[in-house]
């Protein structure tokens, strides 16, 4: 997280001095395509003797569509290629699963004008989670990860290129918590609440 903030704060300090830029224009639409990582807080599910189970992190392919409602609020949508993770158990690999994070914020543009143009969101998530398959000392078991709710944070800026593209640099705090079963025994709820690290190219319309 040090190394993205650096990177916004740099990127400011240069644009900043930069040019005039276009200004975000109400009823408009700012759509992104880039990779994007998921990183899980560590020690997801404590299984007190029987150990600890920790979901790796993940990286994929994500879409975010922006709407402009004015110039300085919006209304964004995070979408994705299905995330892969594998999950340990005392450092071993157990099983592995995939999740889709649709994302759904409310947005606020401080420099609209910019050609830095930062901005906070706060918004719901939901996550599904499927293709979970188990091995090593689980294989032949059934592991079942239930969806979650929960609310996503995010901080970014869209970094100006010209009138119609931008680069953007995206960081969200994710609360995902899942309740988790083995062969129909309850587990308890896997916390998994991720840093998720994105850039993208992104388009005006």
């Amino acid at each position: 997280m040090k190394r993205f903030t650096t990177i916004l704060v740099a990127a400011a300090v240069v644009l900043l001095a930069a040019s005039p830029a276009m200004a975000h224009e109400k009823g408009s639409w700012i759509l992104r395509a880039g990779v994007g990582t998921v990183a899980p807080e560590s020690d997801n599910l404590d299984l007190g003797a029987g150990g600890v189970i920790e979901v790796d992190n993940g990286t994929s392919l994500t879409l975010t569509g922006t709407y402009m409602i004015t110039q300085n609020w919006a209304f964004d949508i995070l979408a994705a290629w299905p995330f892969s993770h594998d999950i340990e158990l005392n450092g071993v690999t157990v099983a592995s699963t995939d999740h889709l994070p649709p994302t759904f914020s409310g947005q606020y543009h401080f420099i609209p004008d910019g050609k830095f143009q930062p901005y906070i969101g706060l918004g719901l998530n939901y996550t599904t989670f499927f293709s979970t398959d188990t091995e090593g000392p689980l294989g032949g078991s059934s592991l079942s990860i239930d969806d979650s709710f929960g609310l996503a944070a995010q901080l970014g800026a869209d970094i100006e290129l010209n009138e119609k593209w931008v680069i953007n640099l995206d960081l969200r705090y994710i609360s995902i918590e899942a309740d988790a079963t083995l062969d129909g025994a309850d587990l308890g709820k896997v916390e998994i609440n991720p840093w998720v690290y994105a850039i993208s190219v992104g388009r005006r319309f």
